[in-house]
């Protein structure tokens, strides 16, 4: 909108929850354009294009919220003895009816209204003695989410660099259980952390990162280990099914032995062509029952999965580019068009349930073998704009806008992740059933569940479709609702919840989420007192209610850290912003302050391997003893002096990788998603060796005293 800024723009965009401001630190303020706000309003349904647009806009608006009776959503602590405002607040003599979710119903009018009322998500009718009235969602949620039992350590894993040598080519299910009964056996662990494993986008070349999925609702096929699914013991091809195995150890070698990248559609091809013979194979009677109580458990959801899945096979993977009717999930094409391919629909069903009781099949290897958490699954941000979720779900997306983050002290220019958000809104005004529903299908299968960038129940930072991201701003979610729905949800799945929580923060976010019971993230180089000297924050300081690590995927491994080979690979790849020696200086000086702490805290030391995991078998990837050894060792002793409920150690860690797994900023120059584990020399090590590895049994035993069982 021309010319500047009216009181009426703002006074509109603060009534929808944008922003026309923030502040990157407490000193400074940044006025967003108004290009953003603007923006922002229309992809929430309001045309602020001019002003008398926005006076009609907030005039509409104000009178609106004058005259409800209830917002479209209410929260209601079940600790707290009194009703919320929302329903105090409703004139006196309103009669107000509640059904449950069990459909029991009662009639209220004197206070508490919620008195009684069982955990969940319930619907209020309020007349009011003048005749309105209104309809609205209450969430019934417990005080705080479920807390770690005891403290643990655990291992953080990218799955897809997991290989076996029984995997065809990248990290499977199969893998994922057996790296999950060994750490809870042998060592001790009380978790397995594991990158998302959501539904990618389809079609070749597909997007490696797991952060930008078709779909967070359902998990992806292509994690399943074919030779566990029961059918395939009863397939007749055995010819066809012999020669794919054939295929895929050639994969797998290529990986392991001959230092390939890891071809997620190359295995993917080998593994679809495979489940296609599979499922040919008749379900049995009890699979049958398990087969149809999935599908009746998850409903249209499924079905549109599946649905959208056919017809990507159809008309490629991006729903914007097909024909007309096809675009929307409801349409009579689309329904006409879902009959006709049936076949295509039930197998892409299948594969949904197939995968689905594998991960659950590894979550309770994990529990069997002692781990008190489980398997910590991963929740992206958001979803591809043109996948399954985006699809299925366009009501509650908003159009033409994509999620990021403004600029900060770590890029300049800021981000665009190219994900659509969630109107909060339209979440408000349908009791935020997609999130509900999106986390009762991971809680299905997590012992735990990481939270990406959970700032983002919060606000999230909205970009127009064409505008760099500096030219966005800010919008905020109902909080309260947000944390409510997980805090049922994840009390009903008995599971904890981590968030991370890193980079900048909006003051009272991390202290809402703690008293909530949402455990924070807290990464050893970041650790610092950033109100006092700026010096490594000692650990008696750190705080309790966090998963604390030395590093993250995002992130140099420890072993990089310490030597300053991420300096050199940024480098290599141009990527640095100021001349190399200084870089180098100051990643020297970073190290150099940690070991010095550390040697103050009598943490380094030079031993060699302890041998109480057990016998060592298999190949080792070298004797422990090294310095850089050491002083792994002693940052992860330095994590157990912190009171952090939760420790993970970054498994590639245990062998002395030097390579991130995704370098932000680099698409062709890195291979981000693409690399499997591998020792200092960078040379793949397979499950079997990792396992035995004397490196990674020194490592894991700093956390003897951490042991489960």
């Amino acid at each position: 909108m021309p010319g500047a800024r009216t009181d009426e723009l703002a006074r509109l965009a603060e009534l929808h929850g944008v922003a026309v401001s923030y502040r990157p630190a407490p000193d400074r303020t940044v006025t967003v354009p108004d290009s953003a706000v603007v923006a922002a309003l229309h992809a929430l349904g309001v045309d602020a294009t001019t002003p008398e647009a926005v006076r009609a806009a907030l005039a509409d608006r104000e009178r609106a919220l004058r005259e409800r009776l209830l917002p479209p959503t209410v929260v209601h602590w079940a600790g707290d003895p009194h009703d919320p405002a929302a329903l105090t607040a409703l004139p006196p003599g309103t009669r107000v009816r509640v059904e449950t979710e069990e459909g029991e119903e009662s009639y209220r009018m004197s206070a508490p209204l919620v008195a009684g009322l069982p955990l969940g998500v319930h619907r209020v009718t309020a007349t009011a003695p003048d005749g309105r009235t209104a309809h609205a969602r209450l969430v019934v949620a417990p005080d705080r989410l479920p807390a770690p039992p005891g403290r643990s350590y655990g291992l953080l894993v990218q799955l897809y660099s997991l290989l076996s040598r029984r995997s065809w080519g990248m990290g499977d299910l199969g893998d994922l259980a057996e790296l999950a009964g060994w750490a809870g056996r042998v060592a001790g662990a009380g978790f397995v952390q594991v990158n998302p494993l959501h539904s990618a986008v389809p079609g070749a070349p597909t997007d490696p990162s797991p952060y930008r999925p078709s779909s967070r609702r359902f998990p992806d096929p292509v994690h399943l280990r074919v030779e566990d699914v029961p059918e395939y013991a009863y397939a007749e091809d055995r010819e066809r099914l012999a020669g794919l195995l054939e295929r895929a150890a050639r994969l797998r070698a290529a990986v392991l032995d001959k230092g390939a990248l890891i071809d997620r559609d190359a295995v993917w091809e080998l593994k679809r062509e495979a489940l296609e013979t599979v499922l040919a194979v008749p379900l049995g009677p009890g699979r049958r029952a398990a087969y149809d109580a999935f599908r009746a458990a998850h409903g249209q959801a499924l079905d549109d999965h599946a649905t959208y899945y056919a017809l990507a096979e159809m008309h490629g993977p991006d729903w914007t580019t097909w024909p007309d009717g096809l675009r929307d999930p409801r349409s009579a094409a689309t329904a006409r068009a879902r009959a006709e391919l049936a076949d295509r629909v039930a197998f892409h069903t299948r594969l949904a349930w197939l995968t689905d009781g594998q991960l659950r099949a590894a979550q309770r290897t994990a529990r069997e073998a002692g781990m008190p958490v489980g398997i910590v699954h991963d929740l992206a941000v958001g979803v591809h704009p043109a996948g399954a979720d985006s699809w299925a779900q366009q009501d509650v997306f908003a159009a033409g806008m994509s999620v990021g983050a403004p600029p900060d002290a770590f890029n300049a220019r800021g981000q665009d992740w190219g994900l659509p958000p969630w109107r909060p809104d339209r979440l408000a005004a349908c009791g935020y059933a997609p999130f509900r529903e999106l986390l009762r299908a991971l809680f299905r299968y997590a012992g735990a569940l990481r939270i990406d960038h959970v700032m983002g129940l919060f606000r999230l930072w909205w970009i127009p479709q064409g505008s760099p991201p500096t030219e966005g701003t800010y919008v905020h979610y109902d909080a309260e609702a947000m944390l409510a729905v997980l805090a049922l949800e994840a009390g009903r799945a008995g599971s904890v919840v981590i968030g991370e929580d890193l980079g900048t923060v909006e003051p009272g976010v991390r202290e809402t989420l703690q008293r909530r019971g949402v455990l924070g993230t807290s990464v050893l180089w970041f650790e610092r007192d950033w109100t006092g000297d700026g010096r490594p924050l000692p650990p008696e300081r750190w705080r309790a209610d966090c998963l604390a690590t030395a590093t993250t995927h995002d992130l140099p491994p420890t072993a990089a850290r310490l030597t300053g080979d991420h300096v050199e690979l940024r480098d290599r790849l141009g990527l640095l912003t100021r001349p190399a020696a200084e870089e180098r200086a100051e990643a020297v000086a970073d190290a150099a302050e940690w070991l010095a702490l550390l040697g103050g805290l009598g943490l380094v030391d030079s031993v060699g391997p302890a041998d109480s995991l057990g016998p060592v078998g298999g190949t080792a990837t070298g004797p422990p003893g090294t310095d850089e050894e050491a002083q792994v060792r002693a940052v992860h002793r330095f994590l157990l002096r912190t009171p952090a409920r939760l420790i993970g150690v970054w498994l590639p860690d245990g062998v002395g990788d030097r390579r991130p797994q995704n370098l932000p900023g680099t698409w062709a120059e890195y291979p981000n998603w693409r690399l499997p584990i591998a020792d200092r020399e960078g040379r793949a090590v397979p499950l079997e060796e990792l396992t035995a590895a004397l490196r990674l049994r020194a490592l894991l035993e700093v956390f003897a005293q951490l042991r489960q069982g």
